[in-house]
C-alpha cells in the first residue's frame, strides 16, 4: 500500500516538472508550408510526384502479375523457374514501394 502511494506522489510530482511549450514534433515541422522558388508548395509537389510514380509502379505490377500467371498457367506443377521467382520479387518490391509511399500521407 506504501508503494502505490509512493509510486503516484513520484508520478505527481514528474508530471508538476513537465514544461508547458513541448519542442515541435515532426508533425508539427512538416505542417509549415515551404514553398519551392516558382512559388509553388513543396508538399503538393512531393505528393503530385508521389502519385505519379504510384500510378506507374501500378501499371508495372499489373504487368509483371500477367507475366507471372502466364509462366505459371505454361509450367509443371512440380517446377518453378528462377525467372518465375524473381517476377515475385519485383512483385514484391513494386507492392512495398507502393504502400510506403501511401503510407506517408
Amino acid at each position: 500500500m506504501r508503494l502505490i502511494c509512493l509510486l503516484s506522489v513520484a508520478v505527481c510530482i514528474m508530471l508538476g516538472q513537465v514544461p508547458d511549450d513541448f519542442p515541435p514534433t515532426k508533425r508539427d515541422i512538416e505542417a509549415q508550408d515551404r514553398r519551392l522558388p516558382n512559388g509553388k508548395s513543396q508538399r503538393d509537389e512531393i505528393i503530385r510526384a508521389d502519385h505519379k510514380k504510384n500510378l506507374e509502379d501500378a501499371a508495372q505490377l499489373i504487368q509483371l502479375s500477367q507475366e507471372l500467371k502466364d509462366d505459371l498457367d505454361k509450367g509443371d506443377a512440380f517446377l518453378v523457374s528462377v525467372k518465375t521467382l524473381k517476377k515475385l520479387d519485383d512483385i514484391d518490391k513494386l507492392a512495398k514501394d507502393i504502400r510506403g509511399r501511401l503510407k506517408r500521407y
